[in-house]
């Protein structure tokens, strides 16, 4: 180990050899010189949360604190350990002891690469939420999903896991709920091990069929969650049950929240900025909320707006930058609640934005890889900020302005999207309708996309 590599431990606070590893938990300071991170880039001291302000939400039963920000890793980068570290030790330093991850985010690397950077800290100062990921029917057996659960505790580098969920129920229908969970008697097995202590909370997350849902909440009196993952921001809170891909989802996230506080089990909220959708809204709406907080940023509005419900736990947020992070922490450092008047505005933005024909992606990358090469959510993306600068949906053909957006559309598609990724090289093979948690008609998305690109 080089000198500059001792030092930067020596600050850490771990100790190396065969002592335990500990940390002195100062913020910031503990790791950083001089205002700057270790990948060099500065940060401004007055934009840093204030130390020990963060929110913090109390888990039933056990008194635990849980930081209402959540460290989301599934976007994590996993070619670049050093960085995912620097960004674990300041969440923690500034109050985040909630960190989520899955078997097979990152290419089934960052269970791995989380527990690298979390293993660094004292066990008691984070919680780490993993799942089941047993999507795959070669994986329903019994023996199979216990490998998978197994791996789990070795790649996070815990002999337990605070919170541990049965992951994307509702994908595939009760089908996939009872051949994975049920019939294999895996759920059984799950409520034994947090009888063991190796499983301290047991939950959800949930996409798509309701009904799958439903029978999980409605036989709480068996299982006895201790919370379930939903996505929820104030979009989908009324207006998730009518995808504009035409295809129907079966609740909105006021259905789920509800259902979910009426049996006293908390929530954990993903997407809570529908995938960073939220913060590239219309101009004319971003307006409305500038002119009452000037300074604001449009992400705060979207967790101030879920940190109002006292019913949620904590919102995860796929924080892969610094700039990110920080700007989060101070949000939630301590978090401003939402008025009533701020509430009444974001639903009629909501209204507003749900008659926009957006395709409904968060770049969650679910779907991906495409066995054609096809960058599905590149693709949407485009799309959407087409929709939102106004360039889509085109006029009539018989138009003054046809076709000049026409021809703005196309060139600019080809210059953001490289020709082996466009959606003209999708053959509706449907690989990845299975896979898509907002049940998006992938392949009708990319016709739509191919007949915008065709010359008229």
């Amino acid at each position: 180990m080089d000198n500059s590599r001792r030092k930067f431990l020596k600050r850490l606070g771990i100790i190396t050899g065969s002592t335990m590893a500990t940390l002195a938990l100062e913020p910031w300071k503990a790791f950083a010189e001089n205002g700057k991170t270790l990948s060099g880039m500065k940060i401004d001291e007055g934009a840093q949360a204030p130390e020990g302000t963060m929110t913090y939400r109390v888990q039933h039963g056990t008194g635990e604190k849980i930081s209402l920000l959540g460290l989301g890793m599934m976007r994590m980068p996993r070619d670049n350990q050093e960085l995912v570290n620097e960004l674990v030790d300041y969440a923690i330093a500034h109050g985040i002891n909630y960190f989520d991850t899955a078997p097979m985010y990152g290419g089934g690397r960052n269970e791995g690469i989380t527990g690298t950077a979390l293993s660094r800290h004292p066990r008691e100062k984070y919680y780490v939420a993993t799942k089941m990921s047993n999507y795959d029917e070669r994986t329903w057996s019994f023996e199979e999903s216990k490998k998978i659960y197994e791996k789990s505790f070795r790649e996070l580098r815990v002999d337990y896991i605070d919170y541990y969920l049965l992951h994307g129920i509702g994908q595939g229908g009760m089908d996939a709920l009872d051949g994975r969970f049920l019939d294999n008697g895996f759920l059984d097995f799950l409520v034994e091990e947090r009888k063991a202590g190796r499983i301290r909370h047991l939950g959800f997350s949930y996409h798509g069929d309701v009904r799958a849902f439903d029978w999980l909440v409605d036989h709480n009196d068996d299982y006895h969650w201790d919370f379930a993952q939903i996505q929820m921001n104030f979009l989908d809170w009324r207006h998730a049950s009518l995808n504009r891909s035409g295809w129907k989802q079966d609740a909105d996230a006021e259905y789920l929240y509800d259902k979910l506080e009426k049996n006293g089990i908390q929530v954990v909220v993903m997407e809570p900025l529908r995938g960073g959708s939220l913060t590239r809204m219309p101009k004319e709406y971003a307006k409305q909320l500038e002119e009452l907080r000037p300074d604001a940023p449009l992400a705060e509005w979207a967790f101030r707006w879920v940190g109002t419900f006292p019913n949620i736990l904590t919102t995860l947020s796929g924080m892969n930058q610094m700039d990110h992070l920080v700007q989060n922490l101070k949000t939630h450092s301590p978090l401003d609640p939402c008025t009533e008047a701020e509430n009444e505005l974001l639903e009629k933005i909501a209204d507003g934005m749900a008659g926009i024909p957006t395709i409904p992606c968060t770049t969650c990358a679910y779907c991906m890889p495409c066995p054609y090469g096809v960058d599905i959510p590149g693709n949407f993306s485009f799309y959407n900020e087409a929709v939102n600068n106004h360039l889509l949906p085109l006029p009539e053909t018989t138009a003054a302005d046809y076709a000049e957006r026409h021809e703005h559309f196309i060139r600019e598609y080809r210059q953001a999207i490289p020709t082996e990724q466009q959606a003209s090289q999708c053959i509706d093979c449907e690989a990845c309708l299975l896979k898509c948690p907002q049940q998006i008609r992938i392949p009708n998305q990319m016709s739509r996309i191919v007949s915008l690109l065709r010359k008229r």
